[in-house]
């Protein structure tokens, strides 16, 4: 139990991270005009690494070398989570429990958080969102698995939680019913992955990358109703440096 705690509190620090703008105390970064991403690194000695860092995220995938690699085991559980619109992205933290085994390593699932567009592009082309699932295993790594969506048959999932979404920024709503992130998941779970950060600041690199390479699907007013509190909140595309970027075949 004692590494499950450890887990649940480091997802409130990754929440206070992704918050920053909203706390009183903290710098204030935004996705446009001042604040944006061009100017994370000068907001705060904190976020200098949005700047100097090698490994930033996202990126444009490209060239991807396929390489046979472990499939994910995705272990979610239906549970009543909670939901706050952060001030930069609809949120939900989920309780220790749900969790992603890759070639042995365990992480656990801290919360799942969505962008408008996808920040993560294949061969240049961004998707209408992504929902990042950000997991944690028990030395402090953090694995985010990417799900790209794009417009067509409505999310399930997505149904639920936009009928309870926060009346106001801030405000940690918990839900009245159960829920499975994995809901969210294609059904070809095949993917791309390489080393990366944080796509907000404070931008560590401590993040190992799956992004699913299948896309699947939320409706027009589903797009459209995320659109209306945020038309977009994707990080650019960064350097891939030396990086090399493996896929599943």
């Amino acid at each position: 139990m004692t590494n499950l705690r450890c887990a649940f509190a480091f997802g409130l620090q990754v929440s206070l991270a992704l918050v920053a703008a909203a706390s009183a105390d903290g710098p204030s970064w935004t996705y446009d005009g001042h604040g944006g991403p061009a100017e994370w690194a000068e907001l705060d000695p904190g976020f200098a690494t949005c700047g100097l860092g090698k490994l930033q995220s996202p990126i444009d995938i490209r060239g991807a070398k396929a390489a046979d690699l472990p499939a994910i085991r995705f272990e979610y559980r239906a549970e009543k989570p909670t939901i706050v619109d952060n001030g930069h992205t609809v949120q939900v933290n989920v309780a220790p429990g749900s969790a992603i085994e890759v070639g042995g390593e365990r992480f656990e699932l801290l919360q799942f958080h969505f962008h408008k567009p996808s920040e993560e592009r294949i061969d240049g082309q961004a998707h209408d969102m992504v929902v990042h699932l950000v997991h944690r295993d028990g030395a402090g790594h953090l694995a985010v698995v990417a799900v790209l969506l794009d417009r067509g048959s409505e999310n399930p999932l997505l149904a639920a939680l936009w009928q309870r979404l926060p009346q106001a920024k801030g405000q940690e709503v918990r839900l009245d019913l159960e829920l499975d992130a994995t809901a969210l998941l294609p059904a070809d779970l095949g993917y791309y992955t390489f080393r990366g950060s944080l796509t907000t600041p404070p931008c560590s690199e401590n993040v190992r990358w799956f992004v699913l390479k299948r896309p699947t699907t939320l409706g027009e007013s589903q797009l459209a109703t995320f659109g209306k509190l945020y038309e977009s909140n994707a990080r650019p595309v960064q350097p891939l440096h030396d990086r090399e970027i493996l896929a599943t075949p």
